[in-house]
């Protein structure tokens, strides 16, 4: 469960309230939150497909730069010539919807995962959020994705970012 304190940093980060947050599941060497597990249906019962959600500003911007450089494309095509990627790809789809469906299972959203896994890249936000929170070697693209913006988190404190109301 994530404290006050977390739940105050997340909405700084977001610049919004938090919505069905269960739990920070990666946090940044500074110790802020950067990834947060969501609750696979909100509050009015809307279905939410994304299990685990980028706040990091930082590292959201330099994500969008990667998707405007076209690194999604690039991704995109490699997954229809290289079966092993596209099959390590699709197990990483399978690991998102297990790892969901242990907190609950929706029936409007199931099979369905995040990011445009298993055949396609659509968010690379979904993908590294996925790879902070489990681990390298799960979720293939999104390892490639944290390999690109490594650091982005030593620009400036994270506490420069969140002011002292919720100072690190």
């Amino acid at each position: 469960m994530p404290t006050d304190r977390d739940l105050r940093i997340i909405e700084a980060q977001l610049g919004r309230p938090v919505r069905a947050v269960s739990t920070v599941a990666h946090r940044c060497p500074c110790g802020a939150p950067d990834v947060v597990e969501t609750a696979p249906q909100l509050s009015d019962g809307e279905p939410f497909p994304t299990l685990f959600y980028l706040t990091c500003p930082r590292a959201c911007s330099a994500i969008g730069t990667l998707e405007a450089d076209g690194v999604m494309k690039a991704m995109q095509d490699r997954l229809t010539t290289d079966a092993d990627l596209a099959d390590r790809y699709r197990a990483a789809h399978e690991d998102y919807l297990a790892r969901r469906n242990a907190i609950a299972e929706v029936e409007q959203i199931a099979g369905i995962s995040a990011g445009g896994m298993p055949d396609r890249v659509k968010c690379l936000h979904v993908l590294a959020a996925h790879a902070l929170a489990v681990g390298p070697g799960v979720n293939p693209l999104g390892d490639e994705v944290l390999e690109q913006l490594s650091p982005w988190w030593q620009r400036r404190s994270c506490a420069d970012t969140f002011g002292q109301e919720v100072a690190l």
